[in-house]
């Protein structure tokens, strides 16, 4: 059965193409800024506080590669759409079971785990709308300006979005089958996710405490490594991918046992 898995789907198709274009006009207007940036990156570099470049991993500014890793990914990926997906994963459950529509739903003939997972998988939409629509501006935008990105790089830094992305959906739907309220669930989640980042890049800013930011999913994705050095941290995506799953595996426990 999956019925679920269209429906849902539908309903994301709208926001993830409207997402799309907010996120393209923002890459356009990093963009449309580097020719004039390049030439005091140096200087930008050196006034950067600690704390906000580990926050946005820069490396290397004066750099095509640097600046959309320490910019462009940093910012509209690793924040921006992070927050988004913890956001969107954290309606799925708990909108229908504030509405009753759960009950409906689960007076057919479909499991509980059967509604969480095509509810999950339905987020393979704006995965796809974003990666696809921010590739092709982003390489447009850099030929643009007489730039020039690598392009299996560039894919890579998009393919291993993926499994950050997917952690930040798990840490949405882990809330969105605990809590009654929508708007708890999508607060504690974009909430959670953020502070997160925060972690991150508190714990780059002192090296006696790198520990606290191993619960970071941020920890485990940097778009400059591999735009700059093409350092592919596949051990990290598998890292990101067994948390997911984990989150998921909980979140299953937890709606297939609670009253709702």
């Amino acid at each position: 059965m999956t019925a679920i898995l269209r429906v849902e789907s539908a309903k994301l198709v709208r926001s993830s193409l409207v997402l799309t274009g907010l996120f393209a006009l923002l890459s356009a207007f990093f963009f449309v800024v580097f020719p004039a940036f390049a030439e005091e990156a140096a200087l930008i570099e050196e006034a950067f506080p600690a704390f906000l470049a580990g926050l946005l991993g820069i490396e290397e500014l004066h750099t095509i590669e640097g600046f959309v890793g320490g910019y462009v990914f940093s910012v509209i990926w690793v924040l921006f759409a992070g927050i988004y997906f913890a956001y969107a994963a954290g309606g799925l459950i708990a909108g229908d079971v504030r509405a009753r529509r759960m009950d409906l739903l689960l007076s057919n003939p479909v499991s509980r785990e059967s509604v969480v997972l095509q509810k999950v998988a339905a987020l393979w939409v704006p995965l796809v709308a974003l990666n696809i629509g921010l590739f092709v501006v982003v390489y447009a935008a850099a030929a643009a300006i007489g730039e020039t990105l690598d392009l299996v790089s560039l894919g890579v830094a998009h393919l291993l979005t993926v499994p950050y992305l997917l952690v930040c959906a798990g840490i949405g739907i882990l809330f969105s089958v605990t809590l009654d309220r929508v708007e708890s669930a999508q607060a504690g989640a974009l909430g959670l996710v953020f502070v997160l980042w925060l972690i991150e890049g508190l714990s780059e800013t002192a090296p006696e405490y790198d520990w606290i930011g191993i619960a970071s999913p941020s920890r485990y994705y940097d778009p400059s490594a591999i735009l700059v050095h093409e350092e592919y941290a596949l051990a990290d995506a598998a890292v990101l991918l067994a948390a997911f799953l984990a989150l998921l595996g909980i979140a299953l426990f937890v709606f297939v046992r609670r009253d709702i």
